[in-house]
């Protein structure tokens, strides 16, 4: 059957692209054809329901559009005179990389296909301040598809109380009900989806943790003796960078921040995602506040330690949501730094790696009986 999958497969990092590389290859992996469908961005929902008010409403949604794209290419140009390797990976990224996962070079929307997945990553992260937005695409409006479901998808940091505080809390209950079948990856956004449907959805993980990236690994590391630091760009505070370079130097390791520069690292990589996650297979320890950084630590059974962040605590976009429930899920919430002191003792702990993967073994065969429960469908007529 032809599948379709609409999740964050454009966007410029490690994360978004190799959990849409695994769940593509999980899926291939049923016998089915596979096409990456795209969505369309629109204003986040505060910024909706402020225009909204507004005659002009259509005339200033298009004014939005137009300086939010004027924003972006900005912010990529003063990253690129600041960092030529940047720019080469944005440029690759765009060139080899998306033509690599199998997503085309112009947009497909609305793409005729027997069953649409959408997920993982934060598809449904409809209040995030930038980027994205209210896309109801990703809730699975104006789609050509025969059926929709969901695969581990995530709210990241919207919560009820946003999709109220926001005035659209009617119009996600609708469109999640159109769903054929829902599963989502965290806690937050199963008990949304349970208080909007009225069912419960599946919980599954994030498909970086289901697919067996062993035998994909580009392994052309032969550096050793290092720390990788993995957050967003330089969103490390100057006390958490002062600890881990203290941490470091009585180590005498070498830190190396991999995608998000951080200005307190002895070297920063941009690389194949491919070749990424063998920086991470050599590493000594890893230090990240992100979802998919402690998901690399754990398939390549590295030391390593998450800092988790509140809303309060990082200007509104907090990770607690989505990193709390995977480290309890699995069995890992000593790996969780809430005090930047904790960090020595936190990565000299041993992990027991057997209970971690017993787990995995057991959550790949719930995620394979989910897909080819629900990967049947049929065509719909062209519109």
């Amino acid at each position: 059957m032809k599948i379709g999958i609409m999740t964050m497969q454009r966007i410029r990092n490690y994360g978004s692209y190799l959990q849409a590389y695994g769940l593509k290859k999980l899926i291939e992996g049923l016998g089915h054809k596979v096409v990456f469908v795209d969505y369309k961005t629109e204003p986040p929902a505060e910024v909706i329901g402020t225009l909204k008010a507004n005659k002009y409403y259509r005339v200033l949604k298009s004014i939005w559009r137009k300086i939010r794209i004027g924003k972006n290419k900005l912010i990529r140009m003063f990253r690129s005179e600041k960092s030529s390797e940047f720019s080469r990976f944005i440029e690759t990224f765009e060139k080899q990389y998306l033509r690599e996962l199998g997503v085309p070079k112009e947009r497909q929307y609305r793409t005729e296909v027997d069953v649409l997945v959408i997920g993982s990553d934060e598809v449904f992260n409809c209040t995030q301040g930038d980027g994205v937005g209210f896309s109801r695409q990703l809730f699975g409006a104006e789609n050509r598809a025969g059926k929709v479901i969901s695969y581990a998808a995530s709210f990241g940091n919207t919560t009820l109380e946003k999709l109220e505080k926001n005035k659209i809390r009617e119009e996600v209950q609708r469109l999640l009900k159109g769903f054929s079948a829902l599963s989502v990856r965290d806690r937050n956004s199963f008990e949304i989806v349970k208080t909007l449907t009225g069912k419960e959805p599946e919980l599954n993980l994030d498909p970086v943790l289901i697919y067996d990236f062993q035998e994909d690994i580009q392994d052309m590391v032969t550096e050793e003796g290092y720390i990788i630091v993995y957050a967003y760009n330089n969103r490390i505070s100057e006390e958490e960078g002062r600890a881990i370079c203290d941490f470091a130097r009585a180590r005498g390791k070498k830190l190396i921040a991999i995608s998000g520069e951080q200005s307190f690292c002895d070297e920063y990589v941009y690389c194949k995602p491919l070749q990424m996650l063998s920086y991470f297979k050599h590493a000594d320890y890893v230090i990240t506040d992100t979802f998919h950084g402690t998901i690399f630590s754990v398939i390549n059974h590295r030391k390593f330690a998450t800092l988790v962040r509140r809303d309060e605590d990082a200007k509104g976009y907090g990770n607690q949501e989505k990193l709390g429930y995977l480290l309890e899920k699995l069995g890992l919430k000593s790996r969780r730094v809430d005090n930047i002191k904790e960090l020595p003792e936190i990565l000299d702990q041993e992990i027991d790696y057997r209970e971690v993967d017993m787990l995995l073994e057991k959550e790949r065969r719930r995620t394979l009986e989910y897909l080819k429960s629900h990967l049947t469908g049929y065509c719909i007529e062209k519109a």
